[in-house]
């Protein structure tokens, strides 16, 4: 009896081992695009058999067919590509280059402006008719099979560490997810390498694309639709292995183990029926992913990042401004801004670079502070001239608060002497735990001050703004961290040739009084506990938080 009872225990136990893993998100929406829209795909072979027609390719997976079928008009990269030849750099490290990297701004314009198949040997395949007109607005990309040969542990931390390794990986989707943030007008779409036929480190791909599908955007408190992860190392891992749209839910199912390739066609490149499997799951699942992201995707691109990997030159900050759009990373430090507090108190505000701690990069702005009762300080720039700023949306950037006590504002200026305009937003700041927060304030969130006319009106001179600052309006101290300054949807011109390195914003103190609350036109930094304000005011605001 007890020999029978421990074969019954075993027998559950191989049987529980086999049981499908799933996980289950929330309906969704697989309608096709109502309107035909531009999609590129950055891929080498597998990604050129996928895309291929069956008729014309023996490995072919009707991908291409199937997605102008729903509306999509794809163009791709392949080996040989671009400037540079970047098409022929897919693997994961190398998405740094083109996301992240110092010539980023070159492969991107690029790549959002192809309409070529480049399908070179691997076959073609059907598209639209007419090409919808503007950029290419879905990116997809995809590393080749090498990269499921992953070094490490499964639960390796990210670190830039190694080439192609678990640590790495991670570190480099990380990376370049801070670019992705800056595009909510564009969809990426990441497609998982897919599985070798044999590998010593199966179970590190596994690990490291459960971390994407799971973990990647939850670790990063990424709160915009704009990035999603199609699993297609475990479509190809087994029948009964899927990523796919199940009774209308995305469902995520596969079997402990199954870690290799189950489609091979004599090599590592599936093999016709798992890129039909692929296909076939792909589809549904992009919809979804295209319905997410469209609802509440802007109509303009947002300003790209300026933000380089090294220390830039002395001049490049001004050369930010006079391409389209205000940008500041203080990778050159904050010589440009100036602190200003209450005279006569015992007030005390620094406001300068540091390389502490940063968003991107090696620096931030650093406002350390101790504002005494009744008293204010603010660390702003001002322009020599008026920028216009009129086809932008909004302000954005990151920040990192360790003050308690503090109530942050938000400042913009517009024209100067007596037709001087103050405009703030205020929110209250706290001990952010150690992560950064991103947030996006509309135009119309910042109001006139109280004691100038029209107080309450929304800030509408976007045509001749004169100034920007971080203000403590009344008695706090702490420490406040900002980053990666940079409008929302910028495509305009600047009116001057330059920004003033030191133009004073002395005239605030100058015209204040005791009857005026003199703190009250300082802009608002966030930190984490801001979430709830924020979310509060509803589609306003966009917040995500970074654990560092």
């Amino acid at each position: 009896m007890k020999r029978g009872l421990i074969i019954l225990a075993l027998l559950t136990l191989l049987v529980s081992g086999m049981s499908p893993q799933k996980r289950l998100q929330e309906q969704v929406n697989t309608n096709p695009p109502a309107e035909p829209i531009r999609l590129i795909f950055i891929h080498h072979s597998t990604g050129g058999n996928w895309l291929a027609d069956s008729s014309s390719n023996e490995l072919g997976g009707d991908l291409g067919q199937a997605l102008m079928m729903n509306n999509y008009y794809v163009s791709a990269t392949n080996y040989g590509w671009g400037p540079d030849s970047i098409g022929d750099a897919t693997d994961i490290p190398n998405w740094l280059d083109w996301f992240r990297g110092e010539r980023s701004a070159v492969y991107l314009e690029a790549l959002y402006n192809e309409d070529g198949q480049n399908f070179g040997d691997f076959g073609a395949w059907p598209r639209l008719d007419v090409a919808p007109e503007g950029e290419n607005r879905i990116i997809v990309f995809k590393s080749c099979f090498p990269n499921s040969e992953l070094e490490g542990s499964p639960d390796d931390e990210a670190a830039p560490d190694g080439w192609l390794t678990v640590s790495n990986a991670k570190y480099v989707y990380n990376e370049i997810l801070k670019y992705f943030a800056t595009r909510p007008d564009k969809l990426f779409v990441v497609i998982t390498a897919p599985p070798l036929s044999s590998s010593s480190n199966a179970r590190n791909a596994r690990a490291f694309n459960l971390w994407l599908v799971n973990d990647w955007l939850k670790e990063n408190n990424y709160k915009l639709n704009n990035v999603a992860v199609f699993d297609f190392y475990n479509v190809l891992t087994g029948p009964d292995n899927h990523h796919w749209v199940n009774d209308g839910l995305i469902e995520h199912t596969y079997i402990e183990g199954r870690n290799l390739e189950y489609y091979p066609s004599g090599d590592d490149h599936p093999s016709r029926a798992g890129n039909r499997k692929a296909t076939d799951e792909f589809v549904p699942m992009l919809n979804a992913f295209y319905n997410r992201w469209i609802a509440a995707a802007p109509d303009s691109a947002p300003v790209t990042e300026t933000e380089n990997q090294g220390e830039p030159a002395a001049t490049e900050a001004l050369m930010q401004v006079q391409s389209g759009g205000f940008g500041e990373t203080f990778e050159s430090g904050a010589d440009r801004w100036e602190a200003y507090n209450d005279e006569g108190g015992s007030t005390r505000l620094d406001c300068a670079a540091s390389s502490d701690v940063s968003f991107g990069g090696t620096q931030s702005l650093k406002l350390d502070f101790d504002v005494a009762r009744d008293g204010w300080a603010t660390c702003g720039i001002t322009f020599e001239g008026a920028q216009n700023w009129s086809d932008s949306q909004g302000l954005s950037f990151a920040m990192r608060a360790n003050a308690p006590e503090a109530v942050i504002h938000v400042d913009v200026y517009a024209a100067a002497g007596e037709e001087r305009q103050s405009y703030y937003f205020a929110l209250p700041s706290s001990d952010s735990g150690g992560e950064w927060t991103t947030v996006q304030i509309p135009w119309s969130e910042f109001k006139r001050v109280d004691w100038e006319e029209n107080a309450g009106q929304p800030f509408a001179s976007t045509d001749q703004v004169t100034g920007i600052a971080f203000g403590i309006p009344s008695q706090g101290q702490g420490v406040i961290w900002v980053d990666e300054i940079q409008l929302l949807g910028d495509e305009s011109t600047v009116v001057n040739e330059q920004i003033a390195t030191q133009a004073p914003l002395a005239e605030e103190t100058e015209t204040a009084t005791d009857e005026t609350p003199q703190g009250r036109f300082r802009l608002p930094i966030c930190g984490s506990v801001f979430i709830l304000p924020l979310l509060m005011i509803g589609a306003a605001l966009s917040v995500k938080r970074r654990h560092l």
